[in-house]
């Protein structure tokens, strides 16, 4: 069962699981885990990304990617819809994990469309 499930996924969706356990760490790791909107926006965008990255492991569906993008453009953003773009390593830590969850989405968008018959 492990293998199958191994040779119907793409690197995209362990990448960003592996962006979302970064993500939900990085208060602490980072060390703005005392900026609570800072916090609370990566712990429920991490699990979100995360829940994602699990559904397309099982079974790929391109709206997962899409919205993985859009939550991709939010992380972007909200350093600054949310004011905590002055807490400088989050401002950071969600600009560059932004970027990444939404190039790796666009990667696998990409791909599907290049070899859609690639998941069995």
């Amino acid at each position: 069962m492990m293998a199958t499930l191994m040779e119907r996924t793409k690197p995209q969706d362990w990448m960003n699981l592996v962006l979302a356990v970064a993500l939900f760490v990085s208060p602490w790791v980072m060390g703005f885990a005392g900026e609570l909107m800072a916090a609370w926006n990566a712990w429920v965008v991490g699990v979100v990304i995360g829940a994602l990255a699990l559904a397309t492991l099982t079974a790929f569906s391109e709206w997962e990617e899409w919205a993985n993008m859009v939550i991709g453009i939010w992380l972007v953003v909200s350093p600054w819809l949310l004011d905590f773009a002055a807490t400088v390593n989050a401002m950071w830590t969600y600009v560059v994990l932004g970027l990444l969850v939404v190039a790796i989405s666009a990667w696998a968008l990409w791909d599907e469309r290049q070899n859609p018959h690639a998941r069995a």
